[in-house]
């Protein structure tokens, strides 16, 4: 099957069998093949050697952070241009595939890579990158087929790019990749897709396609239980493929836009000493934001309930909550390691990513420092 949507993504169980065809029709000869030490010590690794055939010169980066950093991909690239790679292949979680559509955009572009950032107006000046694909391992960041990537910055800063250019060439996505994925990450990352599709549907910007998109992946993670289930059982195949598809789904729903929610994750996600998962932070702050919110999104609570399979009339924040502890994530921000005395410098964070551009009620300063509280 394939999806008609922006890179039209392979999808199926089983797909990652196609990943000589899809590289031979990008032209692409010599990857470099873009994972994380998990991945590698699994055995992950030798699954895609194994698949790609001798046809194909492969180089490897599999140092990834659990968030990227500039000098990830300063390492990255080096290896990339000293082997004479010609494409990317981002093979993990969202990190992975992040990573490796930066090392596409500054093996054809010569300014400092923070440059490129929304932040220091880099849009505009991100052209045609190099071909990349995307094989995620994970459902949850939906980074196989959208136009953005997070990294930190060597200045402690947590930027945001984004351009259609930075959109793979192609995805594979192949739930059976997520089998057996240990239940602390299928949380976390499917709290992230959870979160991806209601920002999205809450979003102002009117774009009625991908709100029907993201109320389909909210069916398939709450009303189908495919979260739950995927939980409990890693190894349900209907589970794992219903979660991946939400998670692509959500991908496709933020096209219009995200919220609070993800500033907030984001300005914690930099701090590099706690290093935080990015779906489990999103996880444990939207409840706080959808209860910060409940007055200024019209009907959109009521339809994302039913999508949920729930009375139109329950409190969404405590139906989120209530999820949470079932699937083990934690009960507040200081369970995590956060402290108060950072929220200063959080809010100072927050309020400047590009989320806030289409969260459905911007915060004033006070307002950030209260809903970082209230997430402790």
């Amino acid at each position: 099957m394939q999806l008609n949507y922006f890179n039209r993504p392979y999808f199926g169980n089983g797909d990652i069998e196609k990943i000589c065809k899809v590289l031979g029709f990008h032209g692409i000869k010599k990857p470099l093949i873009c994972s994380d030490p998990g991945l590698s010590s699994i055995g992950m690794i030798d699954k895609i050697k194994n698949l790609v055939s001798d046809d194909f010169s492969s180089s490897f980066y599999l140092d990834t952070p659990a968030n990227p950093t500039e000098q990830s991909v300063k390492d990255a690239l080096k290896i990339y241009k000293n082997d004479g790679c010609d494409g990317v292949v981002g093979f993990g979680g969202g990190s992975s595939i992040d990573l490796a559509k930066a090392v596409s955009l500054m093996a054809n572009h010569n300014e400092n890579i923070i440059n490129y950032s929304i932040a220091e107006g880099g849009y505009r000046k991100i052209t045609e990158t190099i071909p990349m694909i995307a094989i995620p391992t994970t459902s949850g960041t939906g980074s196989e087929i959208s136009d953005g990537a997070l990294l930190i910055m060597d200045d402690g800063r947590k930027l945001i790019f984004a351009s259609p250019h930075l959109r793979p060439n192609a995805a594979i996505c192949d739930p059976e990749l997520t089998i057996g994925l240990p239940p602390v990450l299928t949380a976390g990352a499917g709290m992230d897709a959870l979160t991806h599709c209601i920002e999205a549907i809450l979003s102002p910007i009117i774009d009625p396609p991908a709100e029907a998109v993201g109320l389909d992946g909210i069916e398939k993670i709450i009303k189908d239980e495919g979260l739950v289930r995927a939980y409990k059982d890693g190894n349900d195949k209907e589970a794992r493929w219903n979660m991946m598809m939400a998670s692509t789904e959500g991908a496709m729903a933020f096209s219009k836009g995200l919220g609070a929610v993800h500033s907030m994750s984001h300005a914690i996600g930099a701090n590099q000493q706690l290093n935080l998962h990015h779906g489990t932070l999103n996880a444990v702050i939207l409840p706080t934001v959808l209860k910060f919110n409940r007055n200024h999104i019209e009907n959109k609570y009521s339809r994302i309930a039913t999508a949920m399979g729930i009375n139109q009339s329950v409190d969404l924040a405590d139906e989120i909550r209530k999820l949470n502890e079932l699937i083990g994530i934690p009960s507040g921000l200081a369970q995590m390691g956060v402290t108060e005395d950072m929220i200063p410098k959080l809010v100072k964070h927050a309020i400047t990513d590009p989320s806030n551009l289409t969260t459905p009620r911007l915060p004033n300063q006070e307002e950030w420092e209260k809903l970082f509280l209230e997430s402790m």
